[in-house]
């Protein structure tokens, strides 16, 4: 399969008009940001990349002076630009891999589970690194290639697969013509990231959920407990993680 672009990514995807679901990661962001801001937070220039359906960006565009959200998906930006509400957001058609907005533009931006979605992440990332002012944070979240179930087709073991494979998958269990996604592991990921500095939150969030609006993350009593343990000793095969990086 040729690896063009997920124009209408939203239409397959029921979850990204799921506002609660989406309301509640944005929590978590918001949370996270302030926490590294501070005070600062309130005169940001905010970029939200894939941003959809929008559900994100208004929630944030309380908190912060201004919200751009862009998207390559052209229905997702339209039903967004159509019911706005928050007049410091708008909603713009536009390429991940080649913004176009002038250097040094945001003080944040805002990078959730986008990089699978690319034809060229590493494209996406110097982007981001190029709009980001000096002192400026992403706001990076990533699901790791050795996550046992792949989430978006809810597969065990599918993004582990070489493409040829996971096309086969995914048409047998009738998921699809074909696999689009590419997942990174955890050193593939760090490397994807290495013009940045890197202060992980995802150890922070499992230690405190609760301090970072993150307890939707988590369903039962063992489950945090696990998670944590599994973080501290086997980091890399972690299913995702929440990266603050500063420029």
């Amino acid at each position: 399969m040729i690896r063009g672009y997920q124009r209408d990514f939203s239409l397959a995807y029921e979850s990204m008009n799921a506002v609660d679901d989406r309301q509640r990661k944005a929590a978590t962001m918001l949370a996270v940001l302030c926490e590294a801001l501070g005070d600062k937070i309130g005169s940001a220039r905010l970029l939200n990349l894939g941003c959809s359906t929008g559900i994100i960006d208004e929630y944030l565009a309380g908190h912060v002076a201004a919200v751009t959200g862009v998207d390559i998906d052209e229905p997702a930006i339209a039903l967004a630009s159509s019911r706005r509400t928050a007049p410091n957001v708008e909603f713009l058609l536009d390429d991940a891999m080649r913004l176009s907005f002038a250097d040094a533009s945001f003080e944040i931006v805002i990078c959730s589970q986008v990089y699978e979605h690319v034809p060229d992440p590493v494209k996406m990332m110097g982007e981001i690194h190029r709009v980001l002012r000096p002192g400026g944070v992403c706001y990076f979240a990533a699901t790791n290639r050795w996550a046992v179930v792949e989430k978006h087709h809810r597969l065990p073991f599918l993004s582990w697969l070489p493409p040829a494979l996971a096309d086969r998958y995914i048409r047998l269990f009738r998921r699809g013509d074909a696999y689009y996604e590419r997942h990174l592991g955890y050193q593939p990921l760090l490397n994807l990231v290495s013009q940045f500095r890197v202060d992980d939150y995802t150890g922070k969030i499992l230690a405190a959920p609760d301090s970072y609006a993150a307890a939707y993350m988590f369903r039962g009593q063992l489950k945090p407990l696990f998670a944590r343990t599994m973080f501290k000793y086997l980091r890399a095969l972690f299913p995702g993680y929440i990266w603050l990086l500063r420029k």
